[in-house]
C-alpha cells in the first residue's frame, strides 16, 4: 500500500500541470479572439449634428428623404384665421382689403407653390412706388393654375420662401400693417401667373376676390380658374400697370 501512493501522486502532478498548460493556451486564444473584434462605439455623430446609433447609417443631404409635400383635400380656404371683415369693393382695381387685427395668422388659401417673397419693408410715402407698396408679402401659384397674393404682413414664417410646396389652411404669417397703409389688414388679390415673379401690376390683383371670399367659408368653396382665363384671353399680361397707383 505504501509502495503504491508516490505512484498515485506522480500521476495526479501529471494531469494538473497537464490542465494549467492547457488553460494557458486557451486563454490566450480568446484573448486574441477578443482583439480581433473590437466592440463598437455606442453612438456616432456625423457632421450634420444628426445622433445615430452604432450600425445605422448616418443620414446626409445626400441620403437624407426629401419631407412629404402636404397636401389638403380641401382644395380652398379663407386665408385668415381670426375675426376679419372685407367691402365688396376695392380703390383703383380688383383686390380686397380683408380687416382683421395684427398678429391673426395668416394661411395659405390654396394647396401650391411659394412664387415671391418679401421679407424687407421698403416702402416710403416720397417715392410711393407701387413695386414696394405692398411691405411685407407673398405670393403662390395654386394647384389649380391661378396666383393668389398677400401683402401688408407684420412677419412672415421662415419656411415660406419661393419654391416651397405650401397646403391650403398652412400658415404664412401673420397680418400686419407694412407698406402704403395704417391700419391692420390684408391685401389679398387674384391674378393670372403671367410673369410669375415682379409683375406687381398684375400681381395685386386683376379680378374681385370678394365672391371666392365668400364661398370659402363654406363647405362648397368656389374657383376662380374660370374668370382668370376669361380675363386672360381678353386682356393678355400687360407689361406696365393699366392703373397706378
Amino acid at each position: 500500500m505504501r509502495r503504491r501512493l508516490p505512484l498515485v501522486m506522480a500521476v495526479v502532478a501529471v494531469v494538473v500541470g497537464l490542465g494549467l498548460v492547457l488553460g494557458v493556451v486557451f486563454t490566450r486564444k480568446e484573448t486574441a479572439g477578443a482583439a480581433a473584434s473590437p466592440r463598437l462605439p455606442a453612438a456616432a455623430t456625423v457632421t450634420t449634428g444628426t445622433s445615430v446609433s452604432a450600425g445605422s447609417v448616418p443620414l446626409t443631404k445626400e441620403t437624407a428623404a426629401p419631407p412629404p409635400i402636404r397636401h389638403n383635400p380641401k382644395p380652398y380656404v379663407f386665408p385668415i384665421i381670426g375675426k376679419a371683415s372685407y367691402a365688396h369693393s376695392h380703390h383703383d382695381y380688383p383686390a380686397s382689403d380683408i380687416i382683421s387685427a395684427c398678429g391673426n395668422p395668416v394661411v395659405s388659401p390654396v394647396n401650391g407653390t411659394v412664387l415671391e417673397v418679401n421679407l424687407v419693408d421698403t416702402w416710403n410715402a416720397k417715392d410711393n412706388l407701387g413695386a414696394t407698396r405692398g411691405g411685407l408679402g407673398w405670393s403662390i401659384l395654386g394647384e389649380d393654375g391661378v396666383r393668389y397674393y398677400g401683402s401688408h404682413m407684420s412677419s412672415i414664417g421662415a419656411d415660406i420662401r419661393p419654391g416651397v410646396r405650401v397646403a391650403a389652411g398652412q400658415q404664412i404669417g401673420k397680418v400686419g400693417r407694412t407698406g402704403d397703409t395704417t391700419v391692420c389688414h390684408l391685401h389679398f388679390g387674384i391674378s393670372p401667373v403671367c410673369q410669375r415673379v415682379k409683375d406687381w401690376w398684375i400681381r395685386r390683383g386683376v379680378i374681385w376676390p370678394w365672391p371666392y371670399l365668400d364661398s370659402w367659408k363654406t363647405s362648397s368653396p368656389k374657383s376662380a380658374v374660370n374668370e382668370i382665363k376669361n380675363w386672360q384671353a381678353k386682356n393678355g399680361c400687360p407689361t406696365k400697370p393699366l392703373v397706378d397707383p
